[in-house]
């Protein structure tokens, strides 16, 4: 072995580490496996759940996850005491486990229920959980249920609530067997301080936290009579919605999405990217209007509700930074509720029932903020995440696969690039930049692609733009904890950004908490990613402002960007302390 070569031995086969950071990761790096529950390669190492653990020689039985590799070691996988252990910890765990399985919103994705049938759990030694010693659901919280009974304490959702975003909203409880998962003090969850992004669901290997369903009020709807029902798609489920019917991450698959929601029987079906360019028509005016008073910078992005519930309940000093910019989401709802009734008969604000398919769980809140409706009707009825819709599809039969792809409905049906790439962190710092460089110079910009805004293992990126002599810095966060430094820059004075953009989800919206589970591949996010930038690199345009039916709405209907009825419909309002701005949800 030469000097600066290091290896180990698997199962006395010679393998290469380099800086992997367990014994875990060198395993699977060489192509094999052991099984965890508590591990996830972007939280810190925890070593709880005991089920990676490896024998090595002349040092006897160690968790892999927690052991970092050295030169030399000899590690032996599947021998009869570590199968033997990963059995009991099984055995031990579904002793206290809630095994409805197939009533279970993750039969089919638990990894609890993977890993015993893997290793033949057929038989289980220990007095097992009756259903008297059951504790009660908290479904209080709008996005995600609570079930303690499927919690296996393996502390993922902890972290994940901690390292991410900085909250603490769950934690451990009381000693020994009576250790529970719950948010401080025993609250319910909707009493606390959660920002409903979904990340603790995400990382949670069993059904102890699930996202709240809003799959049946939606059939219902599709099955009245009384009802038009229309769908929009945000721009990363086309690269992630896939994964759930056997496509690879980042595959685009809109046209097979647009397809499958025909099939379901929804009305009319539009692209959510087709929004996102008019939020970078109305974002970038309003940037440069500060930009050039002075006045409320930063300017905060305001798409991620996740981050302006934050804002709003924990920095409302920020509220004034906010971009008054609603959603992408929030902006299409109104147009359709008032221009579809112009477009098609039979259609009246009253009878339609617009469906938002989103990767976000912090969405179906969102939907409810009062600021988000005209005259006591809701813009938007329900939101779908990406799971929902792929439960929806398969409850219909669909063979997904195999649909012949079609396109999304007119008159909002074109997007630019700029529009598709809102689902990366970074993207819609990059697409605000292509149309502020035009609107600010008055001339092209012919490189389109500002790559430094780009990747999703960085959670936090500063970029400085020369807009023909203006200066501009832009910092992009992904994270509540990236995003909280750079408030406290703006405090101490120390800030040199004129925005920042920020996604509560690691990797922005194609991580989001309503995405198909990844779990321990981290490599999925940069995928999805890089799916949504080979479709923008592909479109004939790329800048927001050059998107033939944007150009359209604002010529017939909204007049110009930041006009009075664009505030009306696209823009909107906060409010200090998360007071009155959300309907009653329980």
């Amino acid at each position: 072995m030469t000097e600066d070569k290091k290896t180990l031995f698997i199962d006395d086969k010679e393998v290469e580490f380099t800086n992997e950071p367990n014994v875990l990761e060198v395993i699977r790096k060489a192509g094999l496996n052991v099984p965890t529950f508590c591990y996830r390669p972007d939280l810190t190492q925890y070593g709880s759940c005991r089920m990676c653990v490896v024998e090595i020689e002349g040092r006897g039985i160690q968790s892999s996850c927690t052991m970092p590799p050295e030169a030399g070691l000899r590690i032996h996988l599947n021998t009869e005491k570590t199968r033997r252990i990963r059995k009991t910890v099984l055995e031990l765990l579904l002793a206290n486990h809630d095994r409805e399985c197939t009533t279970c919103d993750k039969s089919g994705h638990c990894e609890l229920q993977k890993y015993s049938e893997e290793y033949g759990v057929r038989d289980i030694k220990f007095p097992t959980l009756q259903k008297e010693d059951f504790l009660p659901l908290d479904t209080s919280n709008p996005s995600i249920v609570r079930d303690p009974n499927k919690c296996i304490l393996c502390g993922a959702c902890v972290r994940a609530c901690t390292e991410f975003q900085g909250h603490s909203i769950l934690g451990f409880a009381n000693r020994g067997s009576k250790t529970l998962v719950q948010p401080m003090a025993g609250r319910d969850f909707a009493k606390t301080d959660c920002i409903y992004c979904g990340q603790c669901q995400a990382v949670c290997p069993t059904g102890a936290l699930t996202i709240v369903s809003d799959v049946d009020k939606v059939w219902k709807d599709i099955t009245s009579k009384d009802k038009k029902v229309v769908a929009q798609i945000a721009p990363s489920i086309r690269v992630a919605l896939g994964e759930m019917f056997g496509l690879e991450p980042g595959e685009n698959s809109i046209g097979l999405i647009i397809a499958a929601l025909r099939k379901i029987g929804f009305d009319l079906v539009f692209d959510t990217n087709f929004a996102a360019d008019l939020t970078i028509m109305e974002e970038a005016t309003e940037f440069i209007q500060r930009l050039k008073s002075g006045e409320n910078l930063p300017i905060f992005t305001s798409c991620c509700p996740a981050w302006v519930k934050y804002i709003e309940q924990s920095r409302p000093t920020f509220l004034k930074n906010l971009s008054t910019c609603r959603s992408p989401l929030s902006m299409l709802s109104p147009v359709l509720r008032e221009l579809l009734p112009k477009y098609f008969e039979g259609y009246t604000k009253e009878n339609l029932s617009v469906v938002s398919i989103m990767p976000c769980t912090a969405k179906k809140v969102e939907i409810n903020r009062c600021q988000l409706e005209h005259c006591g009707i809701q813009d938007t009825d329900f939101v779908l995440t990406t799971q929902e819709l792929g439960r929806m599809i398969k409850e219909a039969g669909i063979d997904f696969k195999h649909l012949t792809p079609e396109t999304a409905d007119s008159p909002f049906g074109q997007y630019s690039g700029a529009g598709t790439i809102f689902g990366a962190s970074g993207g819609v710092a990059e697409a605000a930049a292509r149309t502020a460089y035009e609107f600010v110079t008055g001339e092209e910009l012919k490189e389109v692609d500002i790559v430094q805004f780009r990747g999703t293992s960085d959670r936090s990126k500063t970029i400085e733009l020369d807009l023909k002599g203006t200066k501009v810095v832009v910092r992009v966060v992904s994270t509540i904890v990236e995003a909280e430094k750079a408030l406290r820059e703006i405090e101490d004075g120390t800030a040199n950004f004129q925005m920042l953009e920020v996604m509560a989800c690691p990797g922005g919206c194609v991580n989001g908490g309503g995405q198909p589970y990844s779990y321990n591949d981290t490599t999925i996010k940069a995928k999805r990613a890089a799916g949504l930038y080979k479709e923008d690199s592909g479109l004939k345009f790329r800048k927001s402002h050059e998107n033939p039916d944007i150009k359209k709405l604002y010529a017939e209907f909204l007049k110009e960007p930041g006009s009075h009825k664009s505030h009306e419909l696209l823009h909107t309002t906060y409010e200090d302390l998360f007071k009155g701005s959300y309907r009653d949800l329980k």
